[in-house]
């Protein structure tokens, strides 16, 4: 098994995941361009604030684009580049997981004491 050093490549994946909402958010995207206040309808329990953060951080690894229209109001929407849609499958593969095993994962934390 290859180690996970600082500068490996499998560290990539895992640090970009473990960012609470970085998977969220491309899961969400990965239905097509959203507007930020769509986004946030969609996704719930994210402020204006964070959701702007990780928009921001996910253009910036070139997981995501913005698009600004010239508009009365202006409109803005993010999209999912191809890199970025690459970490669908990954995600859907942690969702399905998660739906799975979640009441045992849950239980053997103890959190539903």
């Amino acid at each position: 098994m290859e180690r996970l050093l600082a500068d490996c490549r499998a560290r990539l994946g895992f640090d970009l995941l473990a960012h609470t909402w970085n998977a969220v958010v491309i899961h969400a995207l990965g239905q097509g361009p959203r507007r930020p206040v769509d986004l946030r309808a969609e996704i719930g329990g994210i402020s204006a604030k964070v959701l702007n953060e990780t928009l921001r951080r996910l253009e910036g690894y070139g997981l995501v684009e913005r698009q600004a229209y010239a508009e009365a109001p202006p409109r803005v929407e993010y999209a999912l580049t191809g890199l970025g849609r690459t970490l669908l499958e990954p995600i859907g593969a942690l969702g399905r997981w998660s739906a799975e095993h979640g009441d045992d994962f849950v239980a053997a934390q103890g959190w539903d004491d």
